[in-house]
């Protein structure tokens, strides 16, 4: 296959965590890497790794809050990749504090980079799938946006509530462009956001709420994010697929 002819996957915050670990994921199933991460010197690291390995990866410097940054993003990727034919939303923050206390400014900023940031990647992205009647929107929510999970999450989960309901508005819209829009939801995982976020204490208590008792791993989210973007998902639309140890299925823990 010429690499022209490669298919192109888009990865935001894919400089670590599970967006590094999709963009992974992703390289071994043949597709051309965009990584897209604010902090461009972890992700210019990460494209160093890929390519060691043999595989096609540029790195971009990205605010996916700033339409104009989202905009310079894409219209590079049509001009020097010619396409986009895949496009993982992983970019995101997350801050926790009591709801009686939740900073205006910290619940703006959180809507904005998780919300509307993810609003303008899949627009941009599904402008240009559309030219090729092909694409594969796949967007990182959690399982914090389907139920409460612990308190202090009032920006976070509300944030990723709105990511699937983001979800399921464009796979009803896109579908006849040849699109599709799924949305994965993990349970807690371990990353650098969790390790800064979750206490021993509160990993203790959330493990136990899990079937699985553990966290999941970067490469079960990955898992995932591969089998979304290949073709034989063709049939599966506006989903929100839980990757997380069966949390979601047991609302009862151990009675």
């Amino acid at each position: 296959m010429k690499v022209e002819d490669q298919k192109v996957a888009v990865v935001t915050g894919g400089a670590m965590g599970i967006g590094a670990e999709a963009a992974f994921a992703l390289a071994k199933d043949g597709h051309r890497i965009v990584i897209c991460d604010i902090n461009i010197d972890a992700a210019e690291h990460f494209v160093m790794l890929l390519k060691e390995q043999g595989h096609f990866a540029h790195a971009r410097q990205v605010d996916v809050s700033s339409r104009a940054s989202v905009t310079e993003a894409f219209d590079w990727i049509e001009r020097e990749l010619g396409r986009c034919d895949v496009l993982v939303n992983s970019a995101g923050i997350a801050k926790t504090m009591p709801f009686l206390d939740f900073d205006l400014e910290v619940f703006t900023k959180t809507l904005h980079i998780n919300v509307t940031g993810t609003f303008l990647c899949c627009q941009l992205a599904a402008r240009l799938m559309s030219k090729h009647g092909f694409g594969r929107i796949i967007n990182i929510a959690s399982v914090a946006g389907m139920r409460a999970v612990g308190k202090g999450r009032t920006a976070y989960g509300t944030s990723k509530g709105a990511v699937i309901a983001l979800t399921r508005q464009m796979a009803v819209e896109l579908i006849d462009y040849g699109i599709t829009a799924n949305a994965i939801a993990p349970g807690p995982v371990d990353t650098p956001m969790t390790k800064e976020l979750h206490s021993d204490s509160f990993r203790e208590a959330y493990s136990k709420a899990i079937p699985a008792k553990r966290y999941g791993t970067t490469q079960e989210i990955a898992g995932a994010v591969s089998y979304l973007a290949s073709d034989v998902s063709a049939y599966v639309n506006g989903v929100v697929l839980p990757v997380d140890g069966g949390f979601m299925a047991w609302g009862a823990g151990d009675i």
